[in-house]
């Protein structure tokens, strides 16, 4: 199973044209948030701008040296604290920077059939041959990510593309489907 560092190095190897993650669960623990979450529940009203704005510039970068991003998060109700601070502080600005989001709210829509794919997170990268590759997250109960694993099997990466198309046809983009919810944002809730 690769670690944090693996992955990185496993998704600089193969991102070249495209990088797909479906994210399934309603509460994260990872590292790279910082203290962020914790100052959204304070209420901060942005993030730290010394750790969001490499990444923010990170995704401007690859959207102009035609790289795609994109994402489909699941989002469950009642919409957890840590969902409602991916929504503004992680899916807006990263939106506005070029990653593509659409959300795939249960409450509106139904998962599409895509079998056991939708049950744990993945990233799907297209390298710049067309070539796929997988890697399968892997979280702890409460969120804390274990590692993953890479899938490079041609029927079972076919499988995992297949999805990705179907899951990014039935969700919704992020911008309008947050427009439309005002009461979920913070200052509602």
């Amino acid at each position: 199973m690769m670690d944090i560092d693996q992955l990185g190095d496993f998704m600089d190897l193969h991102l070249g044209r495209a990088a797909f993650r479906l994210e399934t669960l309603q509460q994260y623990e990872v590292d790279s948030d910082g203290s962020d979450f914790r100052r959204y529940l304070d209420g901060a009203l942005t993030w730290t701008p010394e750790r969001k704005e490499p990444w923010l510039a990170h995704l401007r970068n690859e959207a102009a040296s035609g790289v795609w991003r994109h994402r489909v998060r699941v989002i469950t109700h009642p919409i957890t604290d840590y969902t409602r601070y991916e929504c503004e502080w992680g899916y807006a600005p990263n939106g506005e920077a070029g990653e593509g989001i659409r959300i795939l709210d249960l409450a509106e829509r139904d998962m599409p059939d895509i079998g056991a794919l939708s049950e744990y997170d993945w990233w799907l990268l297209t390298d710049t041959e067309g070539v796929h590759r997988v890697a399968v997250m892997h979280y702890a109960d409460d969120g804390q990510f274990l590692g993953a694993t890479a899938r490079d099997r041609t029927d079972i990466v076919r499988d995992f593309a297949a999805a990705r198309d179907l899951l990014w046809n039935a969700a919704e983009p992020f911008a309008p489907w947050w427009g439309r919810h005002g009461e979920l944002h913070r200052q509602a809730a």
